[in-house]
């Protein structure tokens, strides 16, 4: 049988609770305040802006959002925007995530040269 380290875990109950190693204690932690539709949309802004850098889920969550912003070329070919998706996509996995969802949204640019702008919006699922 394997030996759980010294360490905060969820006992059953959905309570952190102190294990030494061998037994658990009385000592617990208070429950993380519930998230209110306010902390949902900070925390969305917040993983908007953070864009296809690799991170892990917040505590206590099994997914990850990222957007990528891509570019559709106006002039030639080679946009890049599949390696820009599959760098993301393989950089979450190697943190341990598989690819659960995937949409895109497009938009037009006016900027000179600048073609469409396109957002994909990814939600990865911590593999358990």
């Amino acid at each position: 049988m394997a030996e759980t380290n010294a360490g905060w875990y969820d006992d059953g109950t959905g309570v952190k609770r102190w294990w030494d190693g061998q037994k658990w204690t009385d000592q617990t932690q208070p429950p993380p305040p519930v998230a209110g539709i306010g902390d949902a949309i900070d925390r969305i802004r917040a993983e908007a802006t953070a864009g296809s850098r690799p991170r892990p889920a917040a505590a206590g969550m099994s997914y990850v959002v990222l957007q990528v912003i891509l570019k559709e070329k106006l002039w030639g070919t080679g946009s890049g925007n599949l390696t820009e998706l599959e760098r993301a996509i393989n950089a979450q996995a190697a943190l341990g995530y598989r690819l659960h969802t995937i949409t895109t949204a497009a938009s037009g640019s006016k900027g000179l040269g600048g073609g469409d702008r396109v957002q994909a919006t990814m939600v990865f699922e911590k593999l358990v």
